[in-house]
Formats: structure tokens, sequence, C-alpha cells
């Protein structure tokens, strides 16, 4: 074979490959130069942490409906810390991000961020929190008061209206961890006035949440329930109540009551099991697909009205230029039986995203 022919085959070679690896990009997304086949949209996401079954099941679905939905996504984690979330946003603008979907866990400081994208004019979603001040296109969420509220009509109804109970708050700076509390705590005042509640700040870190719950063993091994207000604290509540001789049936007057938030498929074995008794199911699935649906949906274009949805949830407006799709958020059960006059979900429901994971 001739120089030529050699050249002209090593060409090639070289703009296969330069083709191939143009073709691969970032594996979170099919492209991430917002130049894709079908012109499809960047957008910027960042999740808020990775160290809760919870959230890597939420990191898990973004790829996957981001996909569906057809967009492009650049994806960041900022493990909780605000600076880090911050510092994300600014990379995604110079990335050229045309919306960004986030959760922020300190909804308070995140206000000065939000500023600066909408006057970019790069819309915002917010999943699972709600800003305390600024402007977002949409909140993805559920009732997080409604949380609060099915957790204490479960352990009101299963005490009997008497004894006392711990709340593993999450962290008092997100509004999630405030709605969750406050609405445990008046639900609590009003309709079972019997029973006492320990609040124990924990900041969503399960190490401070089972140090916490032990110190309030200690004092008062009297307690007879448990509400978690994240999964976080889950393994460590079960293990302190095991080392005490407690984790019995709920039949046995040992048995103290358990009620965890999130859904995720350890919690639906551990009801089925016994080892808990109730939890709030947070659609981990459906934020990610509707965090993506609706900023989607603002770089089109689109706008929304408070309402109902096609997709059984409620879209409420919080406050000027904020509206809230409010999803469905089950509370689950052993028996699926009703509690404080409300129905709740069977463990084993197929419609459970933590039994489709």
């Amino acid at each position: 074979m001739n120089r030529n022919a050699l050249l002209g085959l090593g060409l090639t070679a070289v703009l296969g490959t330069a083709m191939l690896a143009a073709g691969c990009g970032d594996n979170n997304a099919s492209s991430g130069n917002g130049s894709g086949p079908a012109a499809a949209p960047l957008i910027g996401v960042d999740y808020p942490r990775s160290d809760t079954d919870f959230w890597n099941s939420y990191i898990k679905y973004v790829p996957q409906f981001a996909g569906e939905l057809g967009v492009q996504i650049k994806t960041t984690n900022s493990q909780n810390d605000i600076a880090a979330l911050i510092s994300n946003v600014q990379a995604f603008q110079s990335q050229g991000v045309k919306g960004v979907v986030m959760a922020p866990q300190d909804t308070a400081a995140i206000a000065p961020t939000l500023d600066q994208l909408a006057g970019k004019k790069i819309p915002v979603v917010t999943i699972d929190t709600r800003p305390d001040t600024g402007k977002v296109f949409m909140v993805v969420r559920a009732d997080n008061r409604a949380y609060g509220t099915k957790a204490c009509q479960f352990l009101g109804a299963k005490l009997g209206g008497k004894g006392k109970v711990v709340m593993l708050e999450g962290g008092l700076d997100s509004i999630n961890g405030r709605d969750r509390t406050e609405a445990f705590n008046e639900c609590m005042k009003k309709d079972f006035p019997g029973i006492t509640v320990f609040g124990e700040a924990t900041d969503w870190k399960g190490d401070v949440a089972a140090t916490k719950l032990q110190t309030r063993f200690t004092s008062d091994p009297d307690i007879k329930g448990i509400y978690m207000e994240s999964s976080f604290a889950l393994s460590g509540t079960l293990q302190i109540l095991k080392q005490r001789g407690l984790q019995v049936p709920p039949a046995d007057p040992k048995h103290v009551f358990v009620v965890s938030n999130d859904g995720i498929p350890e919690e639906l074995k551990d009801i089925q099991g016994g080892l808990i008794d109730a939890t709030v199911s947070q659609p981990a699935d459906l934020f990610a697909k509707y965090g993506l649906y609706y900023v989607k949906a603002a770089i089109e274009g689109k706008t929304f009205q408070a309402g109902p949805t096609d997709h059984g949830s409620t879209i409420i407006q919080v406050r000027d230029g904020v509206l809230e799709d409010q999803l469905a958020a089950p509370l689950v059960t052993v028996d699926g039986a009703t509690i404080g006059g409300q129905p709740t979900t069977k463990f084993d429901d197929k419609s459970l995203w933590g039994n489709n994971a």
C-alpha cells in the first residue's frame, strides 16, 4: 500500500475516533452544549445530597426522565452545602444552561442566587423545598404540613391519646423541617393533649438523631412513639430499639410505634417486617419527572395556573410569583387501614415508587 493510501486510512481512523468521542458526551445527557439533534434544551440539575436512600433514588430517576422528556442535563451535587450550591449554579451559567432544577436545603440563603438567575431570565424549579423568598417558576413538592399531621394522627391513634413520643426533627432552616415540625406539634396539641412530645433537632443528620434518641430514652425509658421526619434516621433508630429490647411486634405492650417519611424500599420492607409502623411516601420518581417537565415548559414559554393538574395533583399559589405543584404523598401502613378518618396505602401497593425502584 502506498504512502498516500496509508495517510488516507489514518485520517479516516482519526475522524472516526473523534466522531465517536463527540457522540459520548456527559453520561447524564445526550450532549453538553445545547445543540443536540433536536435542539434539546440544556438544563442544570443540582442534587442536594447523596447520603440518603431517598435522594439516591431521585438521582437515579433524573437521567431517566431527562431522556423521556427530551432534555439535556448537566448535573452537580451540593452535598447539603449552600455555598457549594451557589458555586454550582455559577458553573451552570457559564455552561450556558437554559434552566435550573435545584433542591436547596437552606431555603433562606438561596434567595440572592434566585434573584441573579431571574435577572438573567433563567427559570428555576425547586424540588422538595420551597425558597423562603424570591421567585421560581414552579415548586415541585408535596404538602409537608400534611406529613406532620398524618404522623400525628397515626401515633395519636395507636397510643390512645396518651404517652410520650419523640420527634426527630429535620433542619429548621428548611421549610420542610419547619412544616413537618409545626404541623405535628399543632396536631398533637389540638387532638391529643395527653401525649407529651419531645422535639429533637437533628439538622437531617443520622448520627445526631441517633445520639439524641439514645439520650432521650435514657431520661424517658417509657417512650412509646417516634416520628422521624425523614428516613435519614431509620438505621440509627432501629439499632437503638433493638439494643433496648424494644424491637417487638405491635401487639406487644413494649412496642414503640415508629412513623417515618420518604417511602424508600427499605421502609416498606420494615413495615412488612414489623420493624416500623408507617411512613409517608414522598414521590422521588415524580420529583425528578416534574422538576424537568416544568423547567422545560418554562424554557418553552408555557405558563400554569393554580388548580388541579392532569397528573392527580393540585397546583397552589403560595405567594405572588410562586406556584407549587403538590404531588400526592400517602401514609403507608401494614394493612392500609383508615387512620384518623383518612385512608392509608398498604405497604405492598404497586403504585408506590418504593415498590418499583
